[in-house]
């Protein structure tokens, strides 16, 4: 019988509580006309389950499979399937539903992640996933299982990010990714080198820094360090002593310290605020015509060129840590700890199984 990991409800207020994982069996989904069977190789962690947990995230599911990016094999496809190629194929799943293409937003004026919500049966981490066609990509060969599961949600995000949203996706620019360790940051990191983009980074860990400088990155400062704003401008080239452009998700006061290194109208391109819902805003970013805006995940059409960038490239995704089988919650539960202590480099995956195409 099929298995999906899911939390399970317990008393305790929001922030207070941490809900248990679980398994349990599901029968077999039957597909529909247009839908994909696809068993799930590999699924990765995000932030969003940690706070899935701590019930710090809005409409959960107590019953439907927890994580949003994920890496399988289609073994099914329904009879108005236009994508016959797919069969016996591995694909990533589209963890954003609802979103076609609008470059501003969502067309329908909100957005739908998978994983562990209410609004839709849609996860990875189960044993098969039911998707629409049009939910998923082929996975570039030149990726593993680990990897391709690393990569959706967190690619997405960064590319929306750097490149919809930054307006500075160019060679030569100067761009500053903060909290480096992160999936999101180190997919942004990978893009922007890949472009020609010269990228500065911030971490709370030497380490880190010293791993995005192996990457590519041209320099780091640590943003535990007081005045760490002026030492990275003194990184910074003469022939461009500036920033151009901020990819953040951490919000804070990261306003009034890229007032220090931006240049006039440079950009702040917003993707999350783990430091608290709310942010900061100054004079001095105000006289300066510093923009801020928010980046929200990404469209299928962003999905779908972030991927064939990806492919490209021959971008491999890091990851930082797998435990091995849907059933190790103990071994789960651990990379849950990571992320919840910032230790990981990359993304924290589960691989799901190793057997061959087969629905059974």
């Amino acid at each position: 019988m099929p298995r999906v990991l899911h939390v399970q409800k317990i008393d305790g207020k929001p922030g207070k509580v941490y809900y248990p994982i679980k398994i349990r069996e599901a029968p077999l989904p039957e597909v529909g006309p247009s839908q994909l069977l696809v068993r799930m190789d590999a699924a990765a962690l995000n932030h969003k389950d940690l706070f899935i947990r701590r019930h710090l995230y809005p409409a959960i599911s107590f019953e439907n499979p927890l994580l949003a990016d994920g890496y399988g094999t289609v073994v099914e496809a329904g009879a108005a399937v236009k994508q016959r190629n797919l069969l016996n194929k591995p694909v990533l799943l589209n963890p954003m539903l609802m979103w076609e293409s609008d470059p501003v937003g969502p067309e329908r004026g909100v957005v739908l992640i998978t994983g562990a919500s209410s609004a839709t049966k849609t996860g990875c981490a189960q044993d098969y996933a039911l998707v629409e066609e049009d939910d998923v990509v082929p996975a570039p060969a030149h990726l593993t299982p680990a990897e391709g599961a690393a990569l959706p949600l967190a690619g997405l995000t960064g590319w929306r990010a750097l490149v919809t949203k930054s307006g500075n996706a160019e060679a030569g620019r100067n761009i500053l990714v903060t909290g480096i360790g992160g999936g999101v940051a180190i997919q942004v990191l990978q893009f922007a080198v890949a472009m020609g983009i010269n990228v500065y980074v911030t971490s709370g860990d030497q380490a880190k820094i010293d791993k995005a400088k192996r990457m590519g990155a041209k320099g780091g400062v640590v943003y535990k360090n007081d005045g760490w704003e002026r030492e990275l401008k003194s990184l910074l080239p003469e022939s461009r002593p500036y920033i151009d452009a901020v990819i953040d998700g951490a919000g804070g006061n990261i306003v009034s310290k890229a007032t220090k290194f931006l240049k006039p109208g440079g950009i702040i391109s917003q993707y999350g605020m783990t430091v608290a819902p709310k942010m900061e805003w100054t004079m001095q970013a105000v006289l300066m015509n510093i923009e801020l805006r928010g980046s929200t995940m990404g469209s299928k059409r962003e999905f779908k060129d972030m991927v064939a960038f990806v492919n490209e490239k021959k971008i491999r995704p890091v990851v930082s840590k797998t435990v091995k089988g849907l059933a190790n919650l103990e071994g789960i539960d651990g990379l849950f700890k990571d992320m919840d202590a910032g230790t990981q480099f990359g993304k924290l995956v589960i691989e799901i199984n190793d057997r061959p195409s087969s629905k059974l």
